[in-house]
Parts: structure tokens; C-alpha cells; sequence
């Protein structure tokens, strides 16, 4: 047994105090949840404390809340661990999600945030005609595909990690998106163009992310959201060609491009390029806009002239475009999608395998795995993705 530090904060509507914060003392094994010790402290110590939860094992998603000022799963998150991550006088601080109307203490409004985004994005299959008299057999590829997608269970921390949503609390959010990549990747789905359109044309929509990791970092379940939104990104983009008022299409475009030129970004060309280059009817209104922030760049040297005309290290690394001769020049897009999923083998012990697949279009397979073989239950699917 140890002695635990539980900061938690409350909040009771119908009080009509403001929110404040109160510690608690419990003693609990180390490696026993927080939740286990913010129930104990509710059965013995305040049973005023109101906390959300039901499986108790990582599987329904109900107990998330912010420990330490990191959205997680409370039943998913030793004391030992959580207070290790803690600040000095290791005292675990536990608050409501953020990015959510908070109901009671640790209770948030799900339905006001969450789900009300998940509706958005028509989170059921819209059936192809005419539907098979028998069986739709899909592909194993495409259902590896989705595999990580729909290992998803709604937990909401990744929306409560957003810094998008923080900014934009209209921003269609993370777990969203990757529900929209389960069907768009599916063949079975009828509406894939619809679906790509909207959240393209949407100015909160799949552009909206702004690459922070964010709410791969928060996922108790591999799904790396972020990757799911690349991935609606790269369909709308490169499959569909979708052109959209948001200047997505071009915007990535003009990276890929600038890269290819300069072998590093070379940011000052970056905005301009996105809406067709310095003298572009589109380009003129957005850099007479960005004047001041370039003012005070130069002011406070963070740019220098000569940087912002030119790149230094481009003569360095002009030897990157053979590199996209080489994957631009493939007839097909190369797409790999890694997970690793945990089995038990003939004698007992715990093994991984690698399962490596792509998309629809794509051709090959990571090194050591097999495009053929099972990927295993989609609880345990998780991993990366890599694209040539």
C-alpha cells in the first residue's frame, strides 16, 4: 500500500459557487487505477463527488477526464505512473475534460461536444445499389484499412486534447474525422465523394487540424486520429481531386512543391504559392493582410530579409527531386499501413506480428509482414502509417 495526493476539481451547478479545488488522501496499491481512487474516495471520504464510469477496463470510455493536464482514461492510468508525471509534491491533479461544458465536477456534457460532432459527419454506412442478394465480401485489404479507425471508442479524449477545437470549438474535432475515414475507406459506402466535399468545403472541416499530435498523444487505443484526417486529405486531394474554397488542395500542393525545389521549406514562398503564386489575384489580399505579423517577424529578427527571398539551402539539397522523380513516376501510390496485434502463440507465450496493408490503390507490403495474413481483433489495432 501507498499514500496518494488526489487534487480534484469541482464543481456543482447547483450551488452557485464557482469551481474550486479539493484534496484528498487515499492508500491504494501503486499500481491500481486512479479511478479505483477517486471511487475510493467517493465511498468513504465525499460520496458528493460525481465521475462518469462504467467498464472499469479501458473499453467503454466513460471515466475520461484530465490527469495532470493530459486527457486519458482514469481506469486506464496507474498512481504510480500518474504520480510520477506529477508536479513536484507529486500530488495527481484530476479535472473535467477540456473543450466540453463541464456538468458536475468531473462529468462533462458529451452530447453538447461530442456527439453532436459525430452526427456531423453521418456515421453510418450509405448502402452502394443494388445491394447483393447475399454477402457484400469486402476486400481484407480495405478492412485492414479501416481496421484502426474502427478500433475507436468514443471516449472523447482526443477532442478534450484538440488545440484546434480550442481555438475553433466549431472545428469538426479529431474523433469525427477518423469515424468519417471508417467509411470513406470502406467500398461498401456509396457516398464517398459527398463525404470527401463536405469536409473539404467545410471551413471546419478536414483543414481545420493544424498537425499537432495532439490527439495521438491523448488516444487509450491506437487510433492516431491525425493520421485519419491526413488520410481524408490525401483521398480528397490526390483520388478525387477536390478543389476547395478552403485552398486545402492547393495549400498542400504548394508544400509538396516548395520541398521538391528547395529541399527545405522555404516558408516565405509557402503562403504565396498556396493561392497561386505572389501576383495571384487570390495571393495579393491574404500578404497585404500578413504585413503586420511579417512587420514584427523583422522586427524582432526572427526573419531576415535575405531569408525570406532566399533559401540558403536549397544548392544543399537539390538532389531531393530525383527523389520525387522516383515515387511520382510509381503508376500506383504506395500507401502502408502498419499495425501490430498481440496473439497468443501454441505454447502460452505472448507474440506480435506485423500486419502491413494499403489502401485500395496501393501496392506492397512492410518489410517482414504479409498483406494476406489476419490482422487480429480491432481492440488491440494500433500503429503508424507510412506513405512513399
Amino acid at each position: 500500500m501507498a499514500e496518494f495526493n488526489l487534487r480534484l476539481r469541482r464543481f456543482s451547478p447547483e450551488s452557485g459557487a464557482p469551481a474550486h479545488w479539493q484534496d484528498y488522501t487515499v492508500e491504494l496499491e501503486p499500481h491500481r487505477s486512479v479511478l479505483e481512487a477517486i471511487l475510493q474516495v467517493k465511498a468513504t471520504q465525499d460520496g458528493t463527488i460525481g465521475i462518469r464510469c462504467s467498464c472499469r477496463a479501458a473499453i467503454c470510455g466513460s471515466c475520461g477526464v484530465m490527469i495532470n493536464g493530459r486527457a486519458g482514461l482514469a481506469c486506464h492510468t496507474h498512481l504510480d505512473a500518474a504520480a510520477q508525471a506529477a508536479a513536484e509534491d507529486g500530488t495527481i491533479v484530476v479535472e473535467p475534460f477540456n473543450n466540453m461544458p463541464v456538468i458536475k465536477d468531473l462529468i462533462v456534457d458529451m452530447d453538447a461536444v461530442h456527439w453532436n460532432k459525430i452526427a456531423r459527419v453521418t456515421p453510418w454506412l450509405i448502402n452502394k445499389e443494388p445491394i447483393p442478394d447475399r454477402e457484400y465480401i469486402v476486400p481484407h485489404e480495405n478492412m485492414v484499412d479501416v481496421t484502426q479507425s474502427m478500433a475507436c471508442i468514443q471516449c472523447g479524449c482526443c477532442n478534450a486534447a484538440c488545440l484546434s477545437m480550442e481555438v475553433d470549438p466549431l472545428f469538426v474535432g479529431p474523433a469525427a474525422l477518423a469515424k468519417a475515414y471508417r467509411f470513406v475507406g470502406d467500398p461498401r459506402d456509396a457516398a464517398h465523394d459527398d463525404r470527401l466535399r463536405d469536409l473539404a468545403e467545410d471551413p471546419h472541416g478536414m483543414y481545420d487540424c493544424t498537425h499537432c499530435f495532439s490527439c495521438i498523444d491523448a488516444c487509450p487505443k491506437g487510433v492516431q486520429p491525425m493520421n485519419q484526417i491526413i488520410r481524408l486529405r490525401r483521398k480528397a486531394t490526390a483520388d478525387y481531386g477536390i478543389v476547395d474554397r478552403n485552398n486545402g488542395y492547393r495549400h498542400e500542393h504548394a508544400f509538396v512543391n516548395n520541398i521538391r525545389k528547395n529541399g527545405l521549406l522555404h516558408e516565405g514562398d509557402l503562403l504565396p504559392d498556396s493561392y497561386g503564386g505572389k501576383f495571384h489575384p487570390r495571393a495579393v489580399p491574404v500578404l497585404l493582410s500578413s504585413l503586420p505579423s511579417i512587420t514584427r517577424a523583422l522586427v524582432r529578427r526572427k526573419v531576415t530579409p535575405q531569408k525570406a527571398l532566399l533559401h540558403p539551402h536549397r544548392k544543399q539539397y537539390k538532389d531531393i527531386r530525383d527523389y520525387f522523380d522516383a515515387v511520382e513516376g510509381r503508376k500506383e501510390r504506395v500507401e502502408l499501413n502498419l499495425y501490430i496485434s498481440g496473439y497468443e502463440d501454441v505454447e502460452g507465450g505472448e507474440s506480435q506480428e506485423t500486419v502491413a496493408a494499403g489502401s485500395p490503390s496501393a501496392g506492397g507490403s512492410a518489410p517482414g509482414g504479409d498483406p494476406h495474413k489476419s490482422s487480429g481483433g480491432a481492440e488491440s489495432a494500433g500503429g503508424g502509417e507510412t506513405t512513399a
